[in-house]
């Protein structure tokens, strides 16, 4: 049985997550901003400096895997736009990187990051701010939102989820990470039943919107199924998945963009795609 690390573990799917580990026998070190074994506020570095460090005393310096489940959607407020930033960027890459030698003293630890299916079902979301967030310059990001208005927080919340998605990719084919044994991934959900959606469902106009989504099979997904997603991408029937996005969505992903992916690599980076198949070694 293994130790695994899970944020925004009070609620949601990432309840669901810890509720199919411990099933499962093993230990599960739940972060969250309350009713968690160790509370801490993601939106701020000392809170992020506090859940790192406490999740490594608790596990006494060895990680079987983590998950990244903690995240703040669209909602009015001023500084929600800040906050979806901090927590759905910052709250993921920096306790990675303070659990990586954690991870890798595991030998063959998984990690799963909580990526959306906004990362490709939502447009406009611009290119600066995703630049910003994966150069860790949240004022910069936020703004090169302003000019979306109260519509800012939505376009955030897709930034975010961007530039997550890249640094797992980017960081995932690294000696840091492959070469340390760590298989680092994300999955990418759809419309899922939980307590934000419930709420959002009442209101009949946030209602209307989110049913006029395209989701081919229909209805939305559980949270129990997005766990099962994710407890197999943490066993060892994941070892050979690497820096790959799961979209776990009801078809949205596919009804968008079905000829966009897979694709061939462009021919004007052929040059460079070539210079990295030379320098390549095994790790």
């Amino acid at each position: 049985m293994g130790t695994y690390a899970v944020t925004g573990a009070a609620s949601g799917m990432g309840a669901a997550v810890v509720d199919r580990l411990v099933g499962d026998g093993h230990t599960v070190i739940g972060v969250d901003i309350k009713e968690a074994d160790v509370v801490a506020d993601l939106s701020t570095p000392e809170g992020r400096r506090t859940a790192a460090t406490a999740v490594l005393d608790r596990a006494g310096g060895v990680l079987d895997g983590a998950v990244l489940a903690a995240g703040l959607g669209p909602a009015p407020g001023r500084d929600r736009a800040r906050l979806i930033a901090e927590v759905n960027y910052l709250g993921v890459v920096e306790l990675l990187e303070a659990w990586r030698p954690a991870l890798a003293a595991a030998e063959r630890a998984k990690v799963v990051v909580f990526s959306s299916n906004s990362t490709t079902t939502m447009p406009m979301v611009p290119r600066r701010a995703v630049r910003a967030l994966l150069d860790r310059d949240v004022p910069k990001a936020l703004g090169s939102l302003r000019m979306f208005g109260k519509m800012a927080p939505s376009f955030a919340y897709g930034a975010s989820k961007i530039a997550v998605s890249q640094w797992v990719r980017r960081q995932a084919v690294t000696r840091e990470w492959a070469g340390a044994g760590i298989r680092l991934n994300a999955i990418a959900p759809g419309a899922i039943l939980t307590p934000l959606l419930e709420q959002q469902l009442a209101t009949p106009a946030e209602a209307k919107r989110i049913n006029a989504f395209p989701v081919p099979i229909g209805g939305f997904g559980d949270p129990g199924q997005l766990a099962a997603w994710v407890v197999f991408m943490l066993s060892d029937a994941a070892d050979f998945l690497c820096g790959s996005v799961v979209f776990v969505d009801g078809g949205s992903d596919a009804w968008f963009r079905a000829d966009d992916w897979p694709r061939a690599v462009p021919a004007v980076r052929l040059r460079r795609y070539l210079a990295r198949m030379r320098s390549f070694r095994a790790y």
